[in-house]
């Protein structure tokens, strides 16, 4: 079982966390991890787009003008779709884009960019995580202290306010409950944040 580093807000090391096996020493399966962000992307798509076909228009039931001898083109109605306020040729129509994908190809996926992070070093675990007020500042001397310089996700056992409202004014840092953690948010982030108690719930909710 591989052990990781466990830092204070300061940069300096408080100690050491088992990480376990199962989730952060995996085997990359980058196949799994794509389809899990392509699921993820595809669900988030609302499909709303409609355009009204040349049946959907209003009006255009009568032939503008007899078949033959008025030397025109012959027509059949004004709401076809060369006529100003006609029809759409293959009107783009709602449509639902949602993907699935099963509990435990997610897991693998999730097990899958996790490790990833841990072999590369861009996983990082802390102590606590807390500010005595909803300062940016209090959150910009944490990321210098532990040089996270790129975009970056926090992810916390707690909803703690001040930690929230700290970070949202920091372009390439996000927060996120523990109990929402997911493959795309992984990968989508040079930089994983993880607190103490984050790594002990994810551990025991997924029986490692």
């Amino acid at each position: 079982m591989p052990t990781g580093q466990v830092y204070k807000m300061d940069g300096s090391v408080a100690g050491e966390v088992q990480l376990s096996d199962k989730i952060f020493n995996a085997e990359y399966n980058e196949p799994l991890i794509h389809q899990a962000v392509v699921t993820r992307l595809a669900n988030e798509r609302q499909g709303t787009k409609s355009t009204l076909t040349r049946t959907e228009v209003r009006g255009g039931g009568a032939k503008p003008w007899r078949q033959k001898g008025t030397g025109r083109a012959r027509q059949g109605s004004i709401r076809a779709p060369q006529w100003t306020k006609g029809g759409v040729v293959f009107a783009p129509k709602s449509r639902d884009f949602s993907k699935k994908m099963n509990a435990e190809a997610k897991r693998g996926a999730l097990f899958s960019a996790l490790s990833k992070k841990v072999a590369g070093g861009e996983l990082i675990v802390i102590e606590k995580l807390e500010v005595s007020a909803p300062k940016t500042k209090e959150m910009a001397k944490f990321l210098e202290a532990l040089k996270l310089d790129k975009r970056t996700v926090i992810v916390m056992d707690n909803d703690d306010v001040n930690v929230i409202l700290a970070s949202r004014n920091i372009e390439k840092l996000s927060t996120l409950p523990v109990a929402q953690i997911s493959t795309y948010e992984v990968v989508a982030n040079s930089k994983v944040v993880l607190t103490k108690g984050a790594v002990e719930k994810i551990q025991e909710v997924y029986g490692a």
